[in-house]
């Protein structure tokens, strides 16, 4: 392979692949050349950036020759927000790539192939998003409010007043909250000083009724008047505000939500259906950003269990509001939903009291701990659901897992890599991977989400 020191500044390449980060990949001699907004076939011209032993980062400084795959992207600030990264590529080929990331991910983690099925499509590819996270700043001298994302790779903040992946009328609400914080002399924060009240704006919102629950981060410990008119201005002057809450977040922390809240205007809540059920969503409950892939992917897995199973038990583990229980209850002669945040567990409660079901055990607390107790007792399930976040699930909890399981674990991932290294301990311990589904729950990005079906009945569990 050539080394860095070879590579000249600049020069004209095709680009091959695409990175699990969306970034073009080109080669010169072995030596791979990482390129922003540039997609296979592309034939560009490039300036180096950085340079690294095996890598380097480059920008395009012109394209000679577009991919068949390039269309205009419907976004005016696609190039400058990091949040469609692919939303220059047509939608058929961002669903082949995107099952490319997932093959060569598990490829090389994993040491070997497995199936990956063809990615199934987003229902709709504009206004999917139903959770928003807005940043909030201020400018230097007019003191004007900004609201939007992170231009990529930076923290400097873009001012979005139209975003065409979320629903409408939640650019309508950022709008009112920067023209009204700004009329309270309510200050935008300032990352870097640590200064400034306003830091996020979360928009939870409801694809069932368009139902939204507003959270105004605040840098302190308790409600400012300006603050607390601003969420009452909110509630009552725009339409389908089912609650404002504050919440107070001091930290200097990437994190954006602090662990206290109050709930000022309204309900702490919106709803939204699922497998033809109504869930409650609360300010920290985990629910996937777009309902309608979402609802294919718990249709899948009903359908998945309904067709190899006869009333199977069922482990919901990282359950959240235990939304794959619910869904799979009437199919399961008992099903355990575990999970960790407390607010999750009463609204699980509330929608299984609702709904009259009463095959579900719920416990609350801390998975490893849980799991531990649910060995000690001897029990175990035909399916373990894991739904773990994006960092994936430690060793301890996948050894549990294993001694739980009779069957099937089914894995629902939004991260191929952490997958992946999962995957590869369960085989290391003797489990078979079936197959991986992917799902496009994140249209225009190089996110993907993934189920992955994996057998445990052949083990050994004479542990």
């Amino acid at each position: 392979m050539i080394s860095k020191n070879e590579i000249p500044e600049s020069l004209t390449l095709k680009i091959e692949k695409i990175s699990n980060l969306g970034l073009g990949i080109a080669k010169t001699d072995g030596y791979v050349i990482f390129v922003p907004n540039t997609c296979p076939g592309d034939t560009v011209k490039i300036k180096i950036i950085k340079k690294h032993k095996s890598y380097a980062n480059a920008e395009v400084v012109e394209l000679i020759e577009p991919s068949p795959d390039r269309i205009e992207p419907f976004c005016k600030l696609q190039q400058v927000c990091g949040a469609c990264q692919l939303q220059f590529i047509n939608y058929d080929a961002q669903l082949r790539y995107k099952k490319e990331i997932v093959e060569d991910t598990m490829h090389s983690i994993l040491g070997f192939d497995t199936e990956v099925r063809d990615v199934i499509p987003s229902p709709k590819t504009t206004e999917y998003r139903h959770k928003i996270q807005y940043p909030i700043g201020q400018t230097k001298e007019s003191k004007r409010i900004l609201a939007g994302y992170y231009k990529m790779g930076t923290h400097e903040l873009i001012n979005i007043k139209y975003c065409p992946i979320q629903p409408e009328y939640c650019d309508r609400i950022i709008q009112f909250i920067r023209e009204n914080a700004a009329e309270l002399k309510i200050s935008g924060y300032n990352e870097k000083l640590k200064k400034g009240e306003l830091r996020h704006v979360v928009i939870r919102t409801s694809a069932k009724n368009q139902k939204s629950l507003i959270i105004l981060v605040v840098n302190s410990e308790k409600a400012s008047d300006r603050i607390k008119k601003l969420a009452k201005k909110i509630y009552k002057e725009l339409e389908n505000i089912a609650g404002v809450i504050v919440n107070f977040n001091t930290k200097n922390t990437n994190l954006i939500l602090g662990n206290k809240s109050e709930l000022t205007e309204g309900i702490n809540f919106v709803e939204e259906d699922l497998c033809n059920i109504t869930f409650k969503i609360g300010e920290k409950t985990f629910f996937q950003v777009n309902p309608y892939t979402a609802d294919n992917i718990f249709k899948y897995i009903r359908n998945y269990i309904s067709e190899n199973y006869k009333k199977p038990t069922i482990l919901d583990a990282y359950a959240g509001i235990t939304a794959f229980g619910i869904c799979l209850s009437d199919i399961a002669t008992k099903v355990l939903s575990i999970e960790e945040e407390p607010e999750s567990v009463k609204l699980a409660e509330k929608i299984i009291n609702e709904n009259g079901i009463n095959n579900i055990e719920l416990k609350c607390g801390d998975a490893g701990r849980l799991f531990s107790e649910e060995t000690v007792l001897g029990r175990e399930f035909h399916i373990t659901i894991l739904d773990p976040p994006r960092k994936g699930c430690t060793v301890n909890s996948l050894d549990y897992a294993l001694k739980l399981t009779k069957d099937k674990i089914i894995y629902v991932s939004c991260n191929p890599a952490t997958l992946a290294r999962d995957l590869k301990y369960l085989s290391e311990q003797g489990a078979k991977i079936e197959f991986i589904q992917p799902f496009d729950m994140f249209p225009h990005t190089y996110h993907i989400e993934n189920v992955a079906i994996i057998d445990v009945g052949t083990l050994n569990k004479d542990y």
